[in-house]
Parts: structure tokens; C-alpha cells; sequence
């Protein structure tokens, strides 16, 4: 062979075998292709996930992990020693690894597409749309300018002298996935701030991106044919007009015929993947990045369940957890550290610092003309001025055609690594999000200060449609009539999957939207007949929240005091007919607590056994429906009682109050804690028993005990004398009546006295209320706290009061 007829950079390299026979045959398994590149993605993988596992405390996104990932992993650092390259790294493995790498990089970019929700460029207000044009033309003119003056006052060397207007002009590019990575990594995403954020971020970012698009096709054009720019922006038209006027169409003919997630057909999940690797075939083949293709092919993909949330399934956690990863290392491959001159460094570090300052001046202007806060403003552009994976594929990309050297790539690189790395954990540990549900002063959003006989809002969440029937019996029961109208918002609580940004959206007869679950349907169907069966006294208003579990809680708390709705009903999330993870129930509990912390209104935690999961019929035509009220003392109590005392309007309704007294004490209740709480006991009870001189259906049944040991005795005994129990969740732990009952409380949610009954596993439905304590913040006084305390108490095993009874002893029943 001619050795002159190789080409100049060409490195030549041992065959290796495309498998290996194993050690006992004298042949490492790092000799062959596959074992190779099976150990390159579990060293990447691993290193990634225990960086990120580390970083997370101290604030970092998981792009920094991936980088100083790629970094440790390159030849900067592991790379330096001769045996862990030639073993791990080998320069004949550069070629299969690239190649994968990018087809990650390619199937990670269309995940992206596919979760962007363009439909808030549609939503967004003036504000958003000022905000996020700023956010990119600021930056991106001044930083160009100041690039241009340095070119003419600061000597530098040719090359950088060359490529210093795009270098300037790069750093002011920005990406709406990298901000909702970010926001989602703070746990900021569905606060005000992040919504505006998500919004503003998915305009600049759509603007960086057809800009950097024009930009590199201009660049290729110079060095083609006479023509080739408007031919190429031709072909980039053809392929917009393919996925809009094709590819759409056929993806939502897919929909209709997909009723939910779990149905879609591997045959179109098969189509699609062909579609997507054409798309990037396409795009190298007339002169484009190939991730043009698939990114504009996920995006016209509607988001969310069930074709895009199916997507999103099966690709993401194998795509970003295991492939990504060594897209990292193979970017770090390309930073050479060696090649970095002072001067440049400091010349390109200046260049990035004033556009990041650019930036920050380009989003507070048009926040503060339109009335944010200057704190929020200044938050919001940190937030946006962030970059991430997508700056450095256009980073690679302009290096690849020349414009940008080795050089400035590697300090470019760098720089989004420093100051990703400072900007986010400032926004992390000093940024607090401003609560938008605080209640107006003096309001009382409770059913005990409501006008008894006007309207009032009550608000009802769940995450199944089998939930849907003990909802609607709840509120059967809750005696909607002429005189007393009710008005019922439901929420429809769904896990966010297949898309970037949450949503909160109302469905107003006739509307429905194929993105949104098929249980939504059902849930607002069963809601429909319920208020076509009530109506002139029933109002029904059904919504759907898309959102992490972790900040779930947030949309109920905003539409509760937007609202202002009198009480909000949650599921307990264990139920007798829904089977689900320990993961998933777990994330449905913690949404329960943080509604009860957060929620500006009172609360009701409906724990479901069966008696209200019967049809709304059947609730309406019992002979009788049995609730009962425990009542030990306090507000939230209180506010049980008003409750069932609304129920016992209603003719087949028949409620007793069972009151608790310390016998020791004299009769007293134990609310003596609350500020007037003994005189507030009193006048509700009296109350209450006055009005059994009108309703024959009203009981009061008083029970005088001495401990704990009693109290139990007789919650035992109502095994089978009510269908559904309310109770208030908070009570004194100091009271002789409680003593011991922090060591049997499991779900400090429910209370002491809640968790008691749910444990005792009776038939009946159980509804644990707290009462919303205007201007006071329950939670943070560490006297009602005390749910994890323990005080021991001794029981006699054969006494037939203690709580578990010993087997084989049936307590007698209560008195009714």
C-alpha cells in the first residue's frame, strides 16, 4: 500500500474481534468490540449516577455530574494513566463508541421534543412573550458587540481573533429543557416563579435554536455551490412541513386508537423509531445536524399520556441513565486542558460573564415593567441563565464546521460547567417561593363559620376513578338542597409523565382534550350525571392536574384559595379495591400530608372501607345511613361536628355524637389548651343538642372514662353502629385521655385517634378533618408537633378494655 495515500490524521489500528472465547482461553474480554463497549457504558453510567448522588446535597443539576463525569472519565484525569486507556478507553474503540454515543445523544433529543409543550407559546401573555424574546436578543446583540470591540482593543491570537464574534454570540444561547431539568432538580417547578420560567425559557430556546439553525446553514453554504443556502433552508421547510402535515396526523390517528398508556401498540411505538432515524438520515444528507430531524418529529408529537407518555416510558431511563453518560465522556475526549492559553481563557471567561449579565438584565427589565418583584426578577434570571446539554451539541456542532477552534470549545465547556455549577445551588439554598394561597386576614375558610344555610365550596381530590363513587357518596351525604346549595371542585390527580411543563386544566361541558388520561373521561362522566341528578343545588366543577408528586399539593392549595372553598376532602392512600407500589402509595401519602401542612382551608383525609364505595342510588335510598361523630375537644372536632351536623339535613341520615368527658377531671372535655377551646366545646355541644329538638334523627351520647385505657374501650365497641365516623385529627397528647397512643400512631396524619380506628380495620368509612386556624400557623408551633413522642403507659393484658383486644374477646357494642 501507497503510505503517501493516506490521508493526513489518519490512525491505524489492530483488528479486534467481535468476541471473546473468556479468560480460560487466554483472551481478555476487553479485546473484543462487544465487552468492550459494554464495560465503556457501565464505568460511565456508574460514575454519573454516584457523582449525581453526591452533588444532589449540595445543589448541582445532573448536567454538572455528567460533565465532571466525562471529565474524571476522559483523558484529563483516568485517561492519563496508560493502563486504564488502553484497557477501558482504547483508541480503536472510538469509532463504536461515537457512533453510540450520538445515537443516545439522537434518541435523548427526541424525548425532549417529544415532553416540550408548545402549547404555552399559544397560552403565553405579553409578559411571557417580552421575557423570553429579551432573554435571547439582549444577550445575544450586546455580547456581540462587546465581542467586536474587544477584536479591535485586545491583541489575541488569529484563530481566536477569527471566531471571537461567535464565541460571543454562542454564550447567549439558551434551552427550555436544560431550565426544566434545573427547575425540576430544585423542586421549583411548579412554583410561580418556574412556571414563568418554563414558559419564558421554551420561547428564547426555540429562537436560539432556529437562529443557531440559520447560522450553521450559512456557514455551510460559503464554502458549497452557488445556491446551496436557500436550497438548504428549502429542504429544512419540506421536513417542518412533513411533520406538521404528515407525521401529526398519523401520530394522532394513533391516539384515537389508543385508549390508554398501557394499550399502545409496539407497532406504533416500531413506526415511530423508523420515522425518527429517517428524519436523521434526512437531515445529514442535505447538509444538517441529524438531531434536526428527530427533534422536530418529537415535538409535533402531542405530550403526555398516552403515545407521548409511552414514548417517554420506554426511552428515558434507559436512554439518559445509560447511553447518555458516555456521550459526556466522548465530549470530554475533545477537551484538551493542554491547548488553554491565560489569555484566551480570561478573554472568552469575560465574554461568558457579560453574557451572563446581559441575560440577567434581559429578563428583569420586562419582569419589573410588568410589576414582579425585583427579588423574583433577579431569581428568574439566574434561573434562565443557565445552560446545559444542548448548548454543548451546539457548541460540538460549531467546532465541527470551523466556527469555533479545539480551544475555545474547551473553555466554552467549561465555562457552562462553572457557572451552572454556582448559579444553581445560590437559586437552591436561598431562593423561597412565595406561598400564593395565603388567606386574606380575618377569613375563615372552615364549615364551622359558615352560614349554614347559604352556599359553600368544598373540594375534592383523587388519583383513580375508583375513587370516583365514595367521592360522589361523600357528597350525596353532604346534603346539597335549594336552601344550602353546594358547589363541588374535584381534581383529578395524575402523575406528570411524557411532558416537560405541569398543567392544570378545567373541562367545561363539551371540551376534551385526547392528551389527557382516559380515566379523566370517566371521572368527569360520573361527575356530570351526579350533578345532572342534583341540579339547581349542585354545581360541579372537574379539573385535571398534571404534576410531580412532590409539588402536587401546590395546585390544590392555589385552586383552594382561589376558590375559597370551605373544606378540601383527600383519599388516604391506602385503598381496599386499588393496588399499587409501595413507591407510588408512598408518593401519594406525602401528597396527603403537604395538603394537610400547606392547604390555607380545612382538610378531610377519607379513609374508605367499602360503605362508601356503594352506587349514589343506594346511599339515597337506605332506610338509614349511620355517621357518627367523635368528639374529645378542639377545633378540629368542632369543625367534624359542623360537618355531619350539614349531613344530618338530610332525612335518611340518622347522626350521634359521641362525647368523651374525663371522669377524673369532673366532667371536663380536654380542649383546655385551645385559647376559649373548653367554652367553644361547650357552645357547639349545647348547640348540637338543641337542635335534636327539631331533627329525631340527631343522637348525643356522652361517655365518661378516666384514661386512654377507656377511651379505646368504647371506639372498640362501635365496630357496628355507624357507616361512616368523623373525627378530628389533632388533640392534646398531653391529656391522661391520649396517654400511650403515640406509640400505636403509625399515619401521624390521621391524628391519634384517627390512626387508631384505621388500625382497629373496621367496616365503616372513616373521615379525619382538621380545621384551618386563621392567622395562626398550626405547624409551627412545636406543642402540636409532638406526634412522634413517646409515653409509656402500663395495661393490664386481661383487662377488656385494652387496645388490641386479646383473641377470642368480643367487646359488647355501644349503647346507641
Amino acid at each position: 500500500m501507497n503510505v503517501s495515500s493516506i490521508p493526513e490524521g489518519t490512525v491505524c489500528f489492530e483488528q479486534q474481534l467481535h468476541w471473546s472465547r473468556g479468560i480460560f482461553f487466554n483472551e481478555s474480554p476487553f479485546s473484543s468490540n462487544t465487552p468492550l463497549l459494554l464495560a465503556q457504558l457501565s464505568f460511565c453510567a456508574v460514575v454519573t449516577a454516584s457523582l449525581h448522588r453526591l452533588l444532589t446535597p449540595l445543589g448541582q443539576s445532573v448536567f454538572v455530574s455528567q460533565i465532571l463525569a466525562g471529565v474524571i472519565l476522559g483523558p484529563s484525569v483516568l485517561g492519563i494513566n496508560s493502563v486504564f486507556r488502553d484497557k477501558i478507553f482504547p483508541v480503536s474503540s472510538f469509532y463504536i463508541v461515537d457512533t453510540f454515543a450520538y445515537f443516545g445523544v439522537m434518541l435523548f433529543l427526541f424525548i425532549i421534543g417529544v415532553k416540550t409543550d408548545l402549547s404555552v407559546i399559544q397560552k403565553s401573555g405579553k409578559k411571557v412573550v417580552a421575557i423570553g424574546i429579551c432573554t435571547f436578543s439582549m444577550p445575544l446583540l450586546l455580547n456581540s458587540l462587546l465581542g467586536n470591540l474587544m477584536t479591535h482593543s485586545i491583541p489575541m491570537e488569529p484563530r481566536l481573533h477569527r471566531s471571537i464574534i461567535w464565541i460571543a454570540s454562542f454564550q447567549a444561547i439558551s434551552s427550555s429543557h436544560v431550565i426544566v431539568c434545573l427547575l425540576a432538580d430544585l423542586n421549583l417547578i411548579k412554583s410561580h416563579l418556574g412556571r414563568l420560567a418554563i414558559s419564558s425559557s421554551t420561547i428564547s430556546g426555540i429562537c436560539s435554536t432556529f437562529w443557531a439553525l440559520i447560522v450553521f446553514t450559512g456557514k455551510q453554504s460559503v464554502h458549497a455551490k452557488q445556491h446551496t443556502f436557500l436550497a438548504m433552508i428549502f429542504f429544512i421547510v419540506v421536513m417542518v412541513f412533513f411533520a406538521l402535515c404528515i407525521f401529526r396526523p398519523i401520530t394522532l390517528r394513533m391516539i384515537r386508537h389508543t385508549p390508554n398508556t398501557k394499550s399502545v401498540k409496539e407497532s406504533h411505538i416500531c413506526i415511530i423509531f423508523i420515522f425518527v432515524m429517517a428524519s436523521a438520515i434526512y437531515g445529514e444528507y442535505f447538509g444538517q445536524h441529524f438531531i434536526f430531524g428527530p427533534v422536530i418529529l418529537g415535538m409535533v408529537i402531542p405530550d403526555g399520556p398516552p403515545l407521548g407518555s409511552a414514548l417517554v416510558t420506554k426511552l428515558e431511563i434507559f436512554v439518559s441513565s445509560i447511553i447518555l453518560p458516555i456521550f459526556f465522556v466522548v465530549s470530554a475526549a475533545r477537551i484538551d486542558f493542554s491547548l488553554i492559553s491565560m489569555r484566551n481563557f480570561v478573554i472568552i471567561e469575560i465574554l461568558a460573564f457579560f453574557a451572563m449579565l446581559w441575560k440577567l438584565a434581559g429578563v428583569m427589565l420586562p419582569a419589573m415593567y410588568w410589576k414582579l418583584p425585583v427579588s423574583d426578577a433577579l431569581y428568574l434570571g439566574l434561573i434562565l441563565s443557565n445552560q446545559g446539554i444542548m448548548e454543548v451539541l451546539i457548541l460540538e456542532r460549531a467546532k465541527s464546521i470551523e466556527l469555533i477552534d479545539t480551544e475555545s470549545f474547551t473553555v466554552m465547556v467549561l465555562s457552562i460547567f462553572l457557572f451552572t455549577g454556582i448559579l444553581a445551588p445560590i437559586v437552591k439554598f436561598s431562593y423561597r417561593p412565595t406561598k400564593r394561597y395565603v388567606v386574606a386576614a380575618g377569613e375563615w375558610m372552615t364549615l364551622q363559620n359558615a352560614n349554614p344555610n347559604s352556599e359553600i365550596r368544598i373540594l375534592a381530590c383523587l388519583h383513580y376513578q375508583e375513587h370516583t363513587p365514595c367521592i360522589i357518596n361523600l357528597f350525596e351525604a353532604s346534603y346539597p338542597n335549594p336552601l344550602a346549595p353546594i358547589s363541588f371542585y374535584v381534581v383529578h390527580l395524575v402523575e406528570i409523565a411524557g411532558r416537560t411543563a405541569p398543567l392544570l386544566m378545567a373541562h367545561h361541558p363539551g371540551m376534551r382534550d385526547p392528551s389527557l388520561p382516559s380515566e379523566s373521561d370517566h371521572i368527569i362522566n360520573a361527575l356530570r350525571f351526579f350533578e345532572h341528578e342534583n341540579r339547581g343545588h349542585t354545581s360541579v366543577y372537574p379539573f385535571t392536574a398534571i404534576s410531580p408528586y412532590a409539588s402536587m399539593h401546590e395546585d390544590v392549595c392555589t385552586l383552594a384559595a382561589e376558590r375559597s372553598v370551605s373544606m378540601v376532602i383527600t383519599l388516604f392512600h391506602i385503598h381496599p379495591l386499588i393496588h399499587v407500589s409501595e413507591e407510588e402509595s408512598n408518593a401519594m401519602r406525602v401528597v396527603n400530608q403537604n395538603i394537610i401542612q400547606e392547604c390555607p382551608c380545612s382538610v378531610g383525609v377519607l379513609i374508605d372501607r367499602g360503605a362508601m364505595n356503594c352506587s349514589a342510588a343506594s346511599l339515597l335510598h337506605h332506610d338509614v345511613y349511620r355517621v357518627g361523630v367523635i368528639f374529645l375537644g378542639g377545633p378540629d372536632d368542632r369543625e367534624a361536628l359542623a360537618y355531619a351536623r350539614r349531613m344530618a339535613k338530610r332525612p335518611t341520615i340518622r347522626l350521634t355524637l359521641v362525647r368523651f368527658v374525663d371522669e377524673s377531671g369532673g366532667g371536663a372535655n380536654m380542649s383546655t389548651s385551645y385559647s376559649g377551646g373548653a367554652d367553644a366545646d361547650l357552645d357547639v355541644v349545647n348547640e348540637y343538642k338543641d337542635s335534636q329538638m327539631t331533627n329525631k334523627q340527631c343522637f348525643y351520647q356522652e361517655e365518661a372514662v378516666q384514661d386512654s385505657v377507656g377511651v379505646v374501650g368504647v371506639i372498640r365497641s362501635m365496630e357496628s353502629c355507624f357507616d361512616l365516623i368523623l373525627v378530628g385529627r389533632r388533640h392534646e397528647d398531653d391529656s391522661p385521655l391520649l396517654a400511650g397512643f403515640q406509640d400505636w400512631n403509625e399515619f401521624p396524619e390521621l391524628g391519634f385517634v384517627g390512626d387508631m380506628i384505621v388500625s382497629l380495620e373496621y367496616k365503616a368509612s372513616v373521615l379525619v378533618v382538621q380545621q384551618a386556624l386563621p392567622n395562626e400557623d398550626y405547624f409551627d408551633n412545636p406543642q402540636n408537633l409532638r406526634q412522634d413522642s413517646f409515653v409509656g403507659m402500663e395495661m393490664p393484658l386481661n383487662d377488656n378494655r385494652v387496645w388490641p383486644a386479646p383473641r377470642g374477646h368480643q367487646p359488647g357494642g355501644l349503647a346507641m
